[in-house]
């Protein structure tokens, strides 16, 4: 299963909770993101079946080694991106904005070549 652009985005929020709260639930994920809880469990069914989120005896969300590599890699990726524009001179909002949309698309190439950029600034 190819993991869409809204996958991404859960697991990268979920990564992002459990290291600010220890552990996630799908009703901290809703509030977060601003989503219904029944389309942030929706979202959850559909990562669960495809391999990269279980839910532990507690309710909580724990992801998968699969999910938490994705997760990781899209955090890194806003992360290198946010400073970036940062640094250019983009605003607070739109720098966010952007690393956000872009983050998802970029090739691995370019984005590692942007992070050897910005190291190297």
């Amino acid at each position: 299963m190819g993991l869409q652009e809204s996958g991404e985005m859960y697991l990268e929020t979920i990564y992002i909770l459990s290291k600010k709260l220890g552990g996630v639930r799908a009703i901290d994920v809703s509030e977060h993101m601003g989503y219904s809880k029944p389309s942030v469990s929706r979202a959850v069914g559909i990562l669960k079946k495809g391999g990269y989120l279980i839910t532990d005896n507690d309710g909580y969300l724990v992801l998968t080694d699969e999910g938490r590599k994705i997760a990781e890699k899209t955090y890194e990726r806003h992360s290198v991106l946010l400073d970036l524009f940062r640094r250019i001179g983009v605003s607070e909002q739109t720098a966010a904005d952007d690393a956000c949309k872009i983050e998802h698309d970029i090739s691995d190439e370019t984005f590692e070549a942007i992070k050897k950029f910005v190291k190297n600034m």
